[in-house]
């Protein structure tokens, strides 16, 4: 498939750190967050328009999905927790995962590679989830997903979009 990087379209991979986080349910990703915010100055010799406007923040993103590869690994990566393991020695296998039981902060580099050829760096990005939607035989259960931007601890931009790097 061609790229034409004019657009920015597709999910190819998600990743928290280095950890590739699973397959996101089709359709379920938006990019959330708020318009930029400003104040107008009016002035009473003006009537048809703000003499000024002076702006206050910036827009920001705040992305949602749904994560619908819930296995162990994932469970804990997105929720927090710890895995349950059984056998000993090099024949340990994850065969369970038990939720937190206390409050969960986890805070990575995340990364979004689009389809069409870019990837958006998400320096500090904090994952906010809970196990969600239906147990039925006609749908998947699913983690709900709110991924919050915040400042880089070291200063700089929040998230930035650059061409995929093949490696």
């Amino acid at each position: 498939m061609s790229k034409n990087k004019d657009f920015i379209y597709g999910i190819a991979a998600v990743k928290k750190g280095t950890t590739l986080i699973g397959y996101i349910e089709k359709g379920s990703w938006d990019w959330g967050g708020s318009k930029a915010e400003s104040v107008d100055v009016e002035a009473e010799q003006v009537p048809d328009a703000p003499v000024l406007t002076l702006l206050q923040k910036n827009g920001l993103i705040s992305p949602t999905f749904n994560l619908i590869q819930l296995n162990y690994e994932n469970l804990k990566n997105i929720l927090g927790g710890e895995l349950v393991k059984t056998g000993s020695g090099g024949n340990e296998k994850v065969t369970g995962w038990k939720a937190p039981s206390s409050l969960v902060e986890l805070r990575d580099k995340w990364t979004i590679d689009f389809v069409s050829g870019q990837t958006m760096t998400i320096h500090n990005g904090t994952i906010l989830a809970n196990l969600g939607g239906k147990l039925t035989l006609t749908e998947v259960s699913k983690v709900e997903c709110q991924l919050k931007v915040n400042k880089p601890e070291n200063g700089g931009a929040p998230y930035e979009i650059n061409d995929t790097t093949e490696g």
